[in-house]
């Protein structure tokens, strides 16, 4: 863990921080608080957004390690701590689950020792690694000595893909799906702006302008990343509306600008 403080840029707002900023946080910096804001003030709804985003990786966790028995994880693009993680969600169905963390922000890598404090029969482990290199997450030690290739995984890649621009988006998770067996999910959220274009289309201009350039799909492109696997009902949807729960009530669907899905490979 040492010198993970030596490449955090407090000079540039980061993806990760401006998220831990707007859900109530402690880990940013006040260039992440200015751009957080010039954000909600484009688009109040975005911490209702963000916070539907995150249910929905609990949910979809959840599902795959009670419902289709999904024992091993791997979280791309993991975020800084924000409890319950994945690892406390699964292992709180199937305290056995191993999960492996993945993300390239140093803040995130700082914080790496909360992640792994999961149950005594599982496992967690951090790799420093970025999508943008999958084979480096293949190859890790963690990933080699917690993920068993010839078990089904269980593939979160949550509130990340509209940071991957094409053509690199589809190649990108067709490697992280490529070594993992028949019976393994995909488990994705990805940025849309089909219902609120102009504020969500706002958002993604200070992004930009903050040097994070973003993708955001519409129905029929997001549906295509899940070509030729099987995906689980009700399908593609906004976050919201994926396997609701009481917390869902209410919800306007203006306020979400993410689509997600959970797809088994076959």
């Amino acid at each position: 863990m040492h010198g993970a403080g030596d490449r955090i840029d407090t000079s540039t707002a980061h993806s990760a921080r401006v998220y831990d900023y707007i859900l109530g946080g402690k880990d940013h910096y006040l260039v992440d608080v200015e751009a957080g804001d010039k954000m909600c003030e484009h688009w109040p709804a975005l911490p209702v957004h963000m916070v539907e985003n995150r249910r929905f990786m609990h949910r979809a966790g959840h599902y795959l390690a009670k419902e289709q028995g999904i024992r091993q994880f791997l979280d791309i693009g993991t975020g800084l701590p924000t409890a319950p993680n994945l690892h406390e969600v699964v292992q709180q169905v199937a305290p056995e689950s191993h999960v492996v963390y993945v993300d390239n922000d140093p803040i995130v890598l700082a914080h790496a020792r909360a992640l792994l404090q999961g149950s005594p029969e599982g496992a967690t482990a951090y790799v420093d690694a970025d999508m943008h290199d999958p084979d480096t997450i293949l190859g890790s030690p963690e990933f080699r000595a917690l993920i068993d290739v010839k078990e089904p995984v269980g593939l979160m890649v949550i509130g990340i893909l509209h940071f991957i621009l094409p053509p690199d988006d589809r190649r990108l998770v067709q490697r992280l799906l490529e070594p993992l067996p028949s019976g393994s999910f995909l488990a994705m959220t990805i940025g849309t702006a089909d219902f609120a274009p102009g504020e969500v289309g706002r958002v993604a201009e200070e992004y930009a302008q903050q040097g994070m350039p973003m993708a955001l799909r519409d129905l029929p492109t997001t549906t295509s990343f899940f070509d030729g696997m099987d995906l689980v009902e009700p399908g593609v949807t906004q976050v919201h509306e994926w396997r609701p729960g009481p917390e869902q009530e209410g919800v306007d669907d203006r306020a979400i600008a993410m689509y997600g899905a959970v797809a088994r490979k076959p």
